[in-house]
């Protein structure tokens, strides 16, 4: 039996590949799974609370991440010189959404002050002890509930980043999300974003078994420029570490950003 996710990618490919002597074979297959998946959606509670993550279920995997980092070393590096690229400056600030256990929190000390947005307020304790008492001023946690950041500064960031966090969010939530931040960049500000793409076995995977919420490629940047950003690059470090790297319109910041080939030996 086709699992939600499996039906919502086919739809995606078979809208792709239209063409006259397949339209209407096409154009029929496409109602009914649209219907099948539309109802899924609308009717099936165990789905619909699934979707929903809890507090205690970011707790509890945060728990096992720290226990076993499903993130190794040659990958963590590969982001971490991303993050670099945008910091060439200290006139504004940078906000992480989702630092869970801060294995990217301290790469952001460069920037004048180091936002933190969490649904979880245990966050803060662990991350601030990884600097030193000098530092601790320049740190701001927020807490948030769904895409919750009112509280950030307007216009004060010029690097929203955000690793292990997006693929957990339904798309709805997704695209709420780099909504609301939007008041947050500076114009010309950047953002990236880890997210699930279904193109991809493991991240299909992760979706069917409830663990990760369905999202692909092309949904990410149908989201990404209906909210008015420009789409600087969409690339993975390998299946099931996809990124998105989109900026706010406008000249005010003063990094460029350029895409960097990253080679391991």
């Amino acid at each position: 039996m086709l699992s939600i996710e499996e039906i919502k990618l086919l739809i995606e490919k078979l809208e792709k590949v239209k063409k006259e002597d397949l339209q209407k074979l096409i154009d029929s297959n496409l109602k009914i799974l649209k219907d099948l998946a539309l109802a899924i959606d609308a009717n099936n509670d165990q789905i619909i609370n699934r979707l929903d993550k809890t507090p205690e279920w970011f707790i509890l995997d945060n728990q096992q991440k720290k226990e076993k980092p499903l993130i190794d070393e040659a990958l963590r590096r590969q982001i971490q010189l991303k993050i670099f690229q945008f910091g060439r400056t200290n006139a504004y600030n940078s906000l992480e959404i989702g630092p869970g256990n801060g294995m990217f929190s301290m790469d952001f000390r460069t920037w004048a002050q180091q936002f933190y947005l969490d649904i979880l307020p245990q966050v803060e304790d662990p991350i601030r002890k990884m600097f030193p008492r000098a530092h601790q001023k320049r740190l701001i946690f927020y807490k948030t509930k769904n895409t919750e950041c009112s509280n950030i500064p307007q216009n004060s960031c010029n690097f929203v980043f955000s690793w292990d966090t997006f693929p957990f969010f339904t798309q709805n939530h997704v695209q709420q999300y780099i909504h609301d931040i939007k008041r947050v960049l500076i114009d010309g500000g950047y953002c990236m974003i880890q997210y699930a793409d279904c193109h991809f076995d493991i991240d299909l995977q992760n979706a069917k078994r409830g663990y990760w919420n369905y999202n692909t490629k092309t949904e990410m940047i149908r989201m990404i420029e209906e909210e008015g950003y420009k789409v600087i690059e969409m690339n993975q470090f390998r299946p099931g570490a996809n990124y998105a790297i989109f900026q706010k319109p406008g000249k005010q910041n003063p990094v460029v950003y350029k895409k960097l080939e990253i080679t391991l030996d």
